[in-house]
């Protein structure tokens, strides 16, 4: 079980799911700051750190994916969960690509939820304030710092979220190697499906425009079997 006293912010305009949903993550021990709509929600995440947030997408005042935009402009590292009826592909994988860690739809299960939650906050747990040293890798002219999360260029420094992270990491330990997709969707995602494998491509995309500023760093797409990580 996670930390028992892990702080979440959640987001759910439905008095009634949000009253069970709230209720059930009590029960396994987490704290929980739940709100209505998404202005009250912003300015809960200025009050106080949160360790998680959940965010429904459809929000009277500022919807799910505008908080969470806000959101990643302040912090990179807290992760964030959508949780929402709008259930095709164009509303999850724009979830994404603003900067969400994962996109379950409704109905949902508790125990799916639970599980997501405590993997996401063990990654937390692991991250140490300090880097060890071994943990700052060379990637053509930038630094990745696996540990914190960040990579450097020069004099700028830009924070990954956990999901880039792990899949940088992933790619950087098969450099120079071709890496089937559901290698890494069964190793990060722990499944293998058509959300899962379209969720891979979004995080691609992003990984390609943080490195963007060294041509020699390629993502290579071979089509249909997966990717090769060069520099």
């Amino acid at each position: 079980m996670p930390t028992p006293k892990a702080r979440i912010l959640y987001v759910e305009d439905d008095i009634n799911l949000g009253f069970v949903t709230k209720d059930n993550l009590e029960l396994a021990h987490f704290q929980v700051e739940h709100h209505i709509n998404g202005v009250a929600a912003w300015e809960a995440f200025n009050r106080q750190p949160f360790d998680l947030c959940i965010l429904d997408v459809m929000l009277p005042g500022s919807d799910g994916f505008e908080l969470a935009q806000r959101i990643r402009q302040t912090d990179n590292h807290v992760p964030i969960l959508f949780l929402s009826a709008l259930a095709d592909k164009d509303n999850r994988l724009q979830g994404l690509r603003l900067g969400g860690d994962d996109y379950l739809t409704k109905p949902f299960s508790i125990e799916e939820l639970l599980l997501k939650i405590g993997v996401f906050l063990r990654r937390c747990q692991q991250r140490p304030e300090a880097s060890p040293s071994g943990s700052i890798v060379q990637i053509g002219h930038y630094l990745f710092d696996r540990q914190n999360l960040k990579i450097q260029s020069h004099n700028h420094v830009e924070t990954l979220t956990h999901r880039e992270a792990e899949v940088l990491s992933y790619l950087l330990e098969r450099r120079n190697t071709l890496v089937r997709r559901d290698e890494i969707l069964k190793a990060i995602w722990g499944d293998n499906d058509y959300f899962m494998g379209r969720s891979l491509d979004v995080f691609i995309s992003r990984l390609r425009k943080r490195l963007r500023h060294d041509p020699s760093i390629r993502i290579e797409n071979m089509h249909g079997i997966g990717f090769r990580f060069s520099f």
